[in-house]
């Protein structure tokens, strides 16, 4: 039979594709915008009828009916393994499961803890050879899922753009069943710039020479750094996420060499951009390799987090005990840094947390309040910033660590945090 024969015998409607899913599955969905969010919605539809069945993702981007009731808790259990805003909002009800794991590993606890037999995929519409993309958001753990799964359900869609890279697509003979259902991308807003976040990209800019090779994380200090580097040139990219900014350096013509990155997250812009094939994109599991990063020379990766200890142990994924956000890919990126000849490491953060009252708490602590989480060991932190500057704390000892982090610390709490480093014996009296 052609492709197209092919096809056609595998094509079935939503309803039915989602039919084809059993109690004990365990199903891994696209991550962000490579959900498909209609086999999902139609999967929770019929969900009084399953048992045991577990969906794994990563930060979703759309109110899914399963998170929304405990009803499914059993049913439609749901894990992710980047805990984003949706997480966060529907976390009270009971049917999200945490896991906070290095990018790096995601194909490997796929396998290993949650042993996954499905995949569920939005995809473009089929090229002339019969190949489905899995898109600026799927490639990052897909094309690795599809190899170990029993059973692919994919969910054709045609603004899934194609994108060129590594694992980004699978033939219509390799899959099971076929759906459709059009639908637009879910683009991530973005936060605004802060002026803290433009007083830390000014610190930083200095430090990133031209032909320097970059990976910049979300979030308002992101987009400052992003897109106060226009000034640079022959700037390369090796990047779990690529973003809007570069998008905007890309068109510039600032950004001129490799454009590598796990996925592509952000605008209808962003994803018009990777889908044209500028950028080449990759399983997370080889982009986030630190011994791959640090192949580059002269790497750059900036960061943000929560807060640190003045010992430099920096927490960028809870609040007290509850969870925020996630490890990410931050330690892969830090480690890669280190590996790389001239690299450098960023982890940035305000001095200060401004509380509901006016009243001002340090980020920077003798100790990290109980239940917060050290993301980055501080045997692997290279620079920490803040408004207030840059602390060089890499393979220093502990005493010039703790004047450093207090140097960089809001003024009003520079000589508290001398009095209790001093208390603790971590300075001299």
């Amino acid at each position: 039979m052609s492709w197209q024969e092919v096809f056609e015998s595998k094509l079935v409607s939503v309803e039915e594709a989602a039919a084809k899913i059993e109690s004990g599955d365990k199903a891994w969905f696209g991550a962000c915008s490579a959900a498909p969010i209609q086999l999902l919605e139609a999967l929770a539809a019929r969900a009084e009828g399953l048992h045991d069945v577990d969906l794994i993702t990563a930060m979703a981007l759309y109110p899914y009916k399963f998170l929304q009731s405990p009803a499914y808790i059993g049913k439609l259990n749901f894990h992710t393994i980047f805990y984003g805003a949706f997480e966060r909002n529907f976390y009270k009800v009971g049917n999200v499961s945490v896991n906070s794991i290095h990018l790096s590993k995601i194909f490997s606890a796929l396998q290993t803890v949650y042993k996954v037999d499905t995949l569920l995929a939005d995809v473009s519409e089929p090229d002339e050879e019969g190949y489905l993309y899995y898109g600026p958001m799927g490639v990052s753990v897909n094309g690795e899922v599809a190899e170990i799964a029993k059973k692919i359900i994919v969910q054709v869609n045609k603004y899934q753009p194609r994108v060129s890279g590594m694992k980004h697509r699978i033939h219509v003979d390799d899959v099971h069943w076929i759906c459709r259902f059009d639908h637009k991308l879910p683009e991530l807003p973005q936060p605004p710039v802060t002026d803290v976040d433009k007083k830390i990209a000014d610190l930083l800019l200095d430090r990133i020479p031209d032909g320097a090779t970059i990976q910049v994380g979300l979030g308002g200090l992101a987009n400052a750094v992003g897109y106060g580097l226009e000034g640079k040139k022959n700037l390369s990219v090796h990047t779990e996420m690529f973003t809007d900014s570069m998008v905007y350096l890309a068109k510039k013509g600032v950004i001129n060499g490799k454009m590598l990155a796990a996925f592509g997250l952000g605008s209808s812009e962003l994803y018009e951009f990777v889908g044209q094939g500028n950028v080449q994109l990759a399983p997370i599991s080889f982009v986030n390799d630190p011994y791959e990063i640090g192949k580059n020379a002269n790497f750059v990766s900036i960061n943000a987090c929560l807060m640190a200890d003045l010992t430099g142990q920096v927490c960028s994924e809870t609040l007290g005990h509850n969870m925020y956000s996630s490890t990410g890919g931050q330690l892969d990126y830090v480690k890669g840094a280190a590996l790389s000849k001239g690299g450098q490491s960023f982890l940035c953060m305000a001095s200060a947390l401004e509380n509901k009252d006016g009243t001002l708490s340090s980020k920077i602590t003798l100790n990290l309040p109980a239940g917060e989480i050290v993301t980055t060991p501080r045997s692997e932190v290279m620079y920490v910033v803040t408004e207030y500057g840059i602390a060089d704390l890499y393979n220093r000892p502990v005493r010039d660590r703790v004047k450093a982090m207090i140097s960089i610390a809001h003024p009003s709490f520079r000589e508290q945090l001398k009095k209790e480093a001093v208390q603790a014996g971590l300075l001299p009296g």
